[in-house]
């Protein structure tokens, strides 16, 4: 459909909502401006020009500020078509309204639901390297006082709120993943996608029955990660509705006679200068996560290789995380990665292969013959291909501390000087460091 089609269903279901709207059949007139505001949307999509784009911008507006007025009412039950009514419709009328608001509630803790955790993510604290003081700073805001509830009594609280920052690829995700795992609490994980919706209204009601849901089942967590996207410093040129998904999250996180007790909002987010000044002042701790240090770094690596066949020893490792000074964990990963990868490379590309003799890998009591590539110079090779060997039959080359010195000159890091320059700036205005 193009943009011109767009524009001419939503033209004609505004003439069909200002008529509805005329009739005082507020409902359906309610319901026209949504379908309509759609089409609008949808035009100023993939809409070119300027000009038009602006005038798109203001009816949208128009329309949805007459909208939100007709879910006021048509809410209240305000419709004056039926103002004459009897006290008993009204009763009826009144009963029939709650069973909605019930049946509306119901739906929105249905498709929250999804963002409880059933199952743990299997992430603990020590397959995290370094952080200590992030670390620290999550066990006592979720594990100490859930298993020491004694400490925190009178002035001592547990925090509420926890932001981490820092950039991409650091371990914040990890770090609540970590958390998750480790709480006996109830744990939500949200994004903006799960919270934003097309409907007017619909945003913030699923703000405020997230943060129900939480303190119903308290001890809880909830997690939200890019918070930026949703809370966002506020503008003149921000639309309404965003305007008052922020609100809703300022009342819910400490506002008047919201408790947070036995509630932890944690949130993380890559750019933590795009956050609302409101929003920031709500976590009472702001994490810095930053780029790993050496000896993270050293860990990291032993951790992404795993149970990996290889002759690296303590010295390669310790070698490794030199050279790579500047990696985020997440760089650290792909260099792994890409290491790993090559061992399957030298078998795709093997002309040659000859008979080894090794531990047999499914059961290391006995040994077996293998096929393992090899130079066409070597005495025992044996001209075939990977395809002529049966899968069980290969042992493929060790991983060396060569593919990984390959693998960190075609990786680069994804972070550089000046985005950390802009952490660092961060911390010291607002923050406090995550080592």
């Amino acid at each position: 459909m193009t943009t011109v089609n767009f524009l001419t269903k939503a033209i004609e279901l505004v003439k069909q909502a200002t008529e509805q709207d005329r009739a005082q059949n507020y409902k359906e007139a309610f319901r026209l401006y949504q379908l309509c505001l759609e089409y609008f949307l949808a035009a100023l999509k993939y809409e070119k020009n300027e000009e038009t784009k602006k005038t798109i911008r203001t009816k949208t507006a128009e329309y949805m500020k007459r909208a939100e007025e007709l879910k006021e009412v048509t809410t209240r039950g305000e419709d004056t078509k039926h103002e004459s009514s009897g006290s008993g419709t009204a009763s009826k009328k009144k009963g029939e309204e709650d069973d909605e608001k019930d049946n509306e509630t119901a739906k929105i803790r249905k498709a929250l639901s999804g963002a409880v955790l059933a199952e743990k993510p299997n992430v603990h604290w020590d397959d995290i390297a370094g952080l200590h003081s992030a670390k620290q700073s999550l066990q006592e805001a979720v594990i100490i006082p859930a298993k020491f509830p004694h400490m925190f009594r009178g002035a001592r609280k547990a925090w509420n709120g926890i932001l981490l920052y820092g950039p991409p690829g650091t371990g914040k995700t990890y770090l609540a993943k970590a958390v998750a795992t480790e709480a006996e609490a109830s744990f939500f994980a949200v994004s903006s996608s799960d919270l934003v919706s097309k409907w007017l209204g619909e945003s913030e009601k699923q703000v405020k029955e997230l943060f129900g849901l939480g303190r119903s089942q308290s001890p809880a967590i909830i997690f939200v990660d890019e918070i930026d996207s949703l809370c966002s410093a506020r503008s003149d040129s921000e639309s309404e509705s965003a305007r008052r998904i922020k609100t809703e999250f300022l009342v819910q996180m400490n506002g008047i006679g919201k408790d947070m007790k036995g509630l932890l909002v944690l949130a993380a987010t890559n750019m933590p200068w795009s956050l609302d000044p409101a929003i920031r002042r709500r976590f009472d701790k702001r994490i810095y996560i930053p780029l790993p240090e050496e000896g993270a770094r050293y860990t990291m690596f032993r951790l992404h290789l795993g149970d990996t066949p290889c002759q690296l020893t303590s010295n390669d490792f310790r070698e490794l995380a030199q050279m790579t000074d500047g990696y985020s964990g997440s760089d650290l990963a792909i260099v792994v990665r890409e290491a790993l990868m090559m061992p399957v490379r030298i078998v795709q590309d093997a002309t040659h292969f000859k008979k080894v003799l090794a531990k047999d890998r499914n059961n290391h009591h006995i040994n077996k013959t293998y096929w393992q590539p090899c130079s066409p110079g070597d005495t025992e090779a044996v001209p075939m291909t990977w395809m002529d060997i049966n899968g069980e039959d290969l042992l493929e080359p060790p991983v060396s501390k060569r593919h990984f010195i390959q693998s960190i000159k075609t990786t680069r890091p994804s972070v550089n000087r000046s985005d950390l320059d802009n952490y660092i700036k961060w911390t010291k205005d607002f923050g406090q460091e995550g080592f």
